[in-house]
């Protein structure tokens, strides 16, 4: 096991730790809604973005306990995410991190409440977040907006509204990753830097490198779909292709694709290079999404 990968694994663990301390706490009723409600939460999945948003608050110098209640907002926002796009009028996929999708075990109807039960109590966090002072306010504010209307959700909307669409471009598939996928990994990194009010050059190299990061990761997530393992990944492969949705493999192809994620890896690289801090585990964190195969 690589340094990285014990460091990680550290993170995570650390993530998993607040997360069941909050579960703890609540009992939801009907005993359906508490079912749902956790079970989407803790069929695992990397947490990619409290790992990332526990990374950016040590190499700034602060503390996990910081901003531990703004990354259990910000991925109980990213599996209500996860419930809905596997929704039969969304993605319509069977599987999520290896397991039956919430309305596969569930039902739609009680998949919809749950994802909704997820992200209304991450906006109780993020509102009790706010009570720290002006610095978390501004934090949560970054989560909740690029949550919404003009971040996520408008990538989701993008996503479906394309698909398939022969008239969709570049610029068209731009925006659908930008807002469904970068500006979450964004909230990620740059929150914790609110949150210690770093200055606006700070805050803009790391919003700039979550943004090119989650390039990066939808570019390799296109790629495998097209040659990813269901074992590794968790999830149906070839959906974009079956479906018809505009992908970057679909735009550029696989060898343009390979040259792209090149070119966002060494971005990111870059970008990191800029900031005035240790900067190691990000920039391994950059490779492992690189290489990923799952």
């Amino acid at each position: 096991m690589t340094e990285f990968t014990t460091d990680f694994e550290n993170l995570r663990g650390e993530f998993e730790r607040v997360m069941q301390e909050y579960l703890a706490s609540v009992a939801l009723k009907p005993q359906i809604l508490d079912e749902s409600f956790r079970y989407s939460l803790q069929i695992g999945g990397k947490r990619v973005r409290p790992v990332l948003m526990f990374a950016a608050a040590k190499m700034l110098g602060g503390k996990i306990s910081d901003v531990a209640r703004l990354a259990l907002a910000l991925e109980m926002i990213h599996t209500y995410s996860l419930i809905h796009d596997d929704l039969p009028a969304m993605d319509n996929d069977d599987f999520r991190r290896g397991q039956p999708s919430s309305h596969k075990k569930f039902g739609e109807g009680q998949a919809i409440l749950a994802g909704d039960a997820l992200l209304n109590q991450a906006m109780c966090i993020l509102l009790s977040e706010c009570r720290k002072g002006r610095t978390y306010l501004d934090a949560a504010e970054l989560i909740a907006d690029n949550a919404g209307a003009e971040g996520m959700i408008a990538g989701q909307a993008a996503d479906l509204a394309w698909q398939g669409k022969q008239a969709a471009g570049e610029g068209d598939y731009e925006f659908i990753v930008r807002n469904k996928t970068a500006k979450m990994l964004m909230s990620a990194v740059a929150a914790p830097a609110f949150v210690y009010g770093a200055d606006e050059n700070i805050r803009a190299l790391l919003l700039e490198y979550g943004k090119n990061l989650g390039y990066l990761f939808q570019v390799t997530d296109d790629m495998l779909d097209v040659d990813g393992d269901f074992e590794k990944l968790g999830k149906s492969v070839g959906k974009d292709a079956a479906e018809d949705k505009l992908s970057a493999v679909k735009l550029y192809g696989m060898d343009e694709c390979v040259a792209k994620a090149d070119h966002y890896h060494e971005l990111c690289l870059k970008l990191l290079a800029q900031l005035p801090y240790e900067c190691s585990f990000l920039e391994e964190f950059t490779g492992f999404v690189r290489r990923r195969e799952k």
